[in-house]
């Protein structure tokens, strides 16, 4: 699946290639433990990196960051089940308010891509 997915972004411009790495682990994330859902992932995208002269380091940092972010289902992280547990709001409304702070998280990823990263001299593309 996660070749599948990398495949349709190898011709995409550099960004849209992040973020769509970033995306598929959040979403991974959501039904993985997030240890596996970089274990599929990063490897195959860090090769297509290096034909999007992408630096590395991009695609490590956005993938953890999304991997330890799964806001969506109660299955992506213990600290979810265990909200869950007490047993003041159901799985649906778990999803429901999930998806705002997913959102923002992709915004908040996109703008650090573009302007923090750079601002801190990391290398975003290679030459």
């Amino acid at each position: 699946m996660a070749i599948k997915w990398l495949a349709l972004f190898k011709e995409a411009h550099w960004a849209v290639f992040v973020l769509s790495i970033a995306f598929f682990v959040l979403v991974m994330t959501n039904f993985i433990m997030n240890v596996a859902a970089i274990a599929i992932s990063l490897p195959i995208a860090l090769v297509t990196a290096g034909y999007l002269h992408v630096a590395p380091e991009v695609i490590a940092y956005a993938s953890l960051v999304t991997a330890g972010m799964p806001f969506l289902l109660l299955i992506g992280a213990a600290p979810n089940a265990i909200a869950y547990a007490s047993g003041q709001f159901s799985g649906g409304e778990f999803f429901k308010y999930g998806i705002i702070p997913t959102i923002v998280l992709m915004v908040v990823l996109a703008l650090a891509l573009f302007t923090i990263w750079p601002i801190l001299g990391m290398p975003i593309l290679t030459q």
